[in-house]
């Protein structure tokens, strides 16, 4: 996901977002929330059958299925500190006197 955050930084620079209309913008920034949450769905997916296949024993190394969980665990925490700052943000937003 970190990645993901790197590589799309220079294209949002980059984009003049003026003149694009707002709904364009939504469905881009929608699609890169989708994107960017499918991402940490998938490392938690891979990261289950992985700890499937070792306690199975199909032939997966105990250090490759606890790289991948440490993986999915820092991008689910990661995710959830992004949505608890957006949180805070709108709960910020809205406290403003108009």
């Amino acid at each position: 996901m970190i990645s993901k955050i790197s590589n799309q930084a220079p294209m949002m620079q980059t984009t003049d977002f003026t003149k694009k209309s707002s709904g364009e913008v939504q469905q881009q920034f929608s699609g890169f929330l989708k994107d960017a949450l499918n991402e940490v769905n998938n490392s938690q997916i891979a990261s289950n059958e992985m700890t499937r296949k070792l306690v199975n024993n199909e032939g997966v190394e105990l250090h490759d299925v606890l790289i991948a969980q440490q993986k999915a665990s820092v991008s689910l925490q990661l995710t959830m500190e992004v949505r608890n700052k957006g949180i805070e943000a709108y709960q910020e937003i809205m406290r403003m006197q108009v």
